[in-house]
């Protein structure tokens, strides 16, 4: 962890450029799986692996009173930063330093959703248990992955080889894993290359 957490504090500056299209994109898609999931009935969620924080934005406009928990301290600058100020009558969002693979600081039930976006397709197989574990335990009725589904392009495929992640072995496990770790999994595509993995908690 330590030399990617060192990449993601350098490329943070980069990711916040690119913050109000993450939030476009986010929006468009929970707005694309309502039928299947509709967010605004949940009450709180954990976005682990937050970056900058979009996901967590557009979680607060649904209503939600939103943790976003990161391990790079430059991600979670410029997530509080581009949170603003929360009125009164807005919902909270907080941000907290941390990393799932050590395990989540909160108790067991914690959060109505857990959900994390393009985390798991860059940790190697027993990280993935862990991070399922943790999401597992802190969600009282769903946990959700956002992240690449099976159909593969060159320039992913050379992304994903040059950060050294598992990317190869979880766009073909992905759904396996899920099913064996929580028994159930419904798979809704959210773009060419994307899809939103649903387990329920029993």
């Amino acid at each position: 962890m330590g030399k990617k957490l060192f990449v993601f504090n350098k490329i943070a500056i980069v990711y916040g450029l690119f913050f109000n299209w993450q939030v476009g994109n986010y929006r468009y898609i929970l707005n694309n799986v309502k039928d299947e999931l509709d967010f605004s009935t949940y009450r709180s969620v954990i976005d682990i692996g937050c970056g900058t924080g979009a996901l967590c934005k557009v979680f607060q406009e649904y209503g939600l009173e939103v943790t976003g928990l990161d391990p790079a301290e430059a991600m979670l600058a410029i997530a509080t930063k581009k949170a603003g100020k929360i009125e009164p009558n807005e919902p909270f969002i907080r941000f907290i330093r941390g990393d799932a693979l050590n395990g989540l600081p909160f108790r067991k039930r914690s959060f109505d959703l857990a959900i994390t976006s393009y985390v798991a397709h860059g940790l190697m197989p027993k990280e993935r248990l862990i991070l399922y574990n943790e999401m597992k335990r802190v969600a009282r009725h769903t946990v959700v992955l956002l992240d690449y589904n099976e159909h593969r392009s060159l320039i992913s495929d050379i992304a994903e080889w040059l950060e050294g992640g598992d990317y190869f072995n979880f766009i073909g496990n992905i759904r396996d894993e899920l099913m064996q770790q929580f028994g159930n999994l419904k798979v809704i595509n959210t773009g060419k290359r994307s899809a939103m993995y649903i387990c329920k908690i029993d």
